[in-house]
């Protein structure tokens, strides 16, 4: 009889702590790790891991699987890429707590700030709560591939309490302070990991309209660090404001740090001109142990271009609108006509929403993205220069790139997050101490961006393909893909190859990994279209003992559940 449910045999362990890689059995038993170094008892399964790594499962905490969760049960594309925990409700938006005459707008909100298609979102989400511990309680019921946890978002906490005059950026009475402190603490004691907000002036609802935490002042978010103090647990997430310095930013965040006692991150991103200064604060932070961090990206945010993708550089010309909704064959047989070519390079675009207008119309740097996918590739490759060496005009070049392999080329254009132009910096601040990795967006941005892959995107081109003068370790990169995350979150029973912790685990062949370019598919509720991407090289995923994942297909088994925060802690 077997002694143990399973036996990962021979692998190279990198257990998470940052420390040296060494060769071991893991044994598990009871959805833990058991035993780990020579293992004489027998799994009811055994996986051969010899020449490959085994690492804890990554720890993913920058997502919005808030409405992916209540309509399915695998969480792609995080789960494909060794993350066994995600946490989402992060931005300040989500869709709780939320009386029945607010749906609407919470659709609006995460239409206009995420790019979730309201049409997936009406007929997916099925509102089966009203306060924020009904929500728990309704997505508990929900099996998943991976582990999944919650915040308390800031925009529907402030509608909630304070109705219209919520939505439309009124100032609160010290009433509704107070009631958004006592909801706070009320979220937390009941399991969410945090609370979390935006300032930045991009996260609009889909016609324009600033999202309801974006005005707020700093009584507000002092209410909201309140509620944190008060009931002694969770973090603080946002957003800042992207129109003030950085280091006035920074003296805010500490503020709110001292006033919750809580652990605080922010999005920090390259694209600030004093984004150093920022970064050395956090750093002095850091070495003082005080818990403030600094949420980084691995590489340029960018954004995809495609004619079945939400967003193109003619998607917001007047005569585009009429041919948006076509199936693709038929939308580039119409965009083939050379008088709706005329017409779409004679137009500029029109929409509400000034953000949108901004974003299709930075085309100064757009690269063919290719497969496997290159982020950082050489400017030479831009389709400006592309363009000059063929003699064409840019925006015509431009119009016949989108239309390449019938229409489903991707472009790339690296829009944020890169330090005075140059694309290949920003994998340089994952291993700082003050910051951790996230920002990777999973479950929202379906038809604009793709970037949860980033865990495999930083093993294969921050470690095992860099040059050695740029090479990340790879003790260091799979502790702040894992545990240095779990520790910042209070996510302290994972993280770690050690006995007595949660077995969430990878069985990794590294020399195989690979990542693949984006896919568009259409299977989400109301055959609602997402990119997708996926990697070869993962032997084996493994959830609370469970193998979910072997080579990249799923096995059937749905062993994630709602993460409490209490009980993680």
């Amino acid at each position: 009889m077997a002694e143990h449910d399973l036996v990962i045999r021979g692998g190279t362990i990198v257990d998470g702590s940052g420390g040296s890689l060494f060769e071991a059995d893991v044994a598990i038993k009871g959805g833990l790790i058991f035993e780990i170094g020579t293992v004489r008892g027998t799994g009811a399964e055994e996986i051969d891991a010899r020449g490959q790594l085994v690492t804890p499962g990554f720890v993913d905490i920058h997502t919005h699987y808030d409405g992916q969760i209540t309509w399915e049960n695998r969480l792609r594309p995080s789960s494909g890429h060794g993350v066994t925990t995600v946490l989402m409700g992060n931005c300040g938006v989500g869709f709780a707590p939320v009386r029945p005459n607010q749906h609407e707008l919470m659709i609006q909100l995460m239409e206009g700030v995420e790019d979730i298609p309201g049409v997936v979102m009406a007929e997916g989400v099925p509102w089966n709560w009203e306060t924020f511990p009904d929500y728990l309680r309704a997505i508990e019921q929900r099996p998943s591939d991976i582990d999944f946890a919650a915040q308390l978002p800031h925009s529907p906490l402030r509608v909630f309490v304070m109705g219209e005059r919520g939505a439309a950026n009124e100032p609160p009475t010290e009433g509704d302070l107070a009631r958004m402190r006592s909801l706070t603490s009320e979220a937390i004691l009941a399991g969410a990991f945090g609370v979390s907000t935006s300032r930045a002036l991009a996260h609009r609802m889909r016609d324009g309209e600033l999202a309801p935490s974006v005005r707020t002042e700093e009584t507000e978010l002092m209410a909201l660090a309140g509620g944190l103090r008060d009931a002694g647990g969770g973090v603080f997430q946002l957003l800042w404001r992207t129109d003030a310095p950085g280091l006035s930013e920074f003296e805010l965040v500490k503020r709110l740090q001292v006033a919750s006692g809580r652990p605080i991150s922010f999005t920090l991103a390259q694209s600030r001109s004093n984004w150093r200064d920022v970064l050395s604060a956090l750093n002095d932070a850091a070495g003082q142990d005080v818990p403030i961090r600094g949420q980084v990206y691995p590489r340029p945010v960018g954004m995809l271009f495609g004619l079945d993708l939400s967003f193109n550089p003619f998607s917001l010309n007047p005569s585009y609108r009429a041919i948006a909704d076509l199936p693709l064959d038929r939308k580039v047989a119409a965009l083939r006509d050379p008088e709706m070519k005329r017409r779409l390079l004679a137009e500029q675009p029109e929409d509400p929403n000034p953000f949108l207008i901004w974003f299709v119309n930075k085309t100064e740097m757009v690269f063919a993205l290719g497969d496997p996918p290159n982020y950082t590739p050489p400017m030479e490759d831009n389709l400006v220069a592309k363009a000059e060496r063929a003699g064409r005009d840019y925006r015509e070049f431009l119009y016949d790139e989108l239309l390449k392999d019938e229409g489903r080329a991707i472009l790339y254009s690296p829009q944020g997050n890169m330090d005075g132009g140059r694309l290949d910096n920003a994998m340089a601040l994952v291993c700082e101490p003050g910051t951790l990795i996230g920002l990777g967006d999973g479950g929202a941005h379906y038809g604009m961006i793709c970037d949860a892959s980033y865990p495999t995107y930083i093993l294969t081109q921050g470690v095992r393909d860099a040059a050695p003068d740029r090479r990340l370790s790879l003790p260091d990169v799979v502790r702040k893909l894992s545990w240095a995350n779990a520790e910042h979150m209070g996510m302290l029973d994972r993280g770690l190859v050690r006995t007595g912790f949660k077995a969430d685990l990878n069985v990794i062949d590294f020399d195989r990994l690979h990542l693949h370019a984006p896919r568009v598919s259409r299977d989400l509720p109301a055959n609602g279209r997402r990119l997708t991407q996926v990697a070869d090289g993962y032997t084996a995923s493994i959830v609370s003992g469970q193998i979910t994942y072997r080579n990249g297909e799923s096995t059937g088994a749905l062993p994630g559940r709602l993460v409490r925060y209490r009980k993680a802690a």
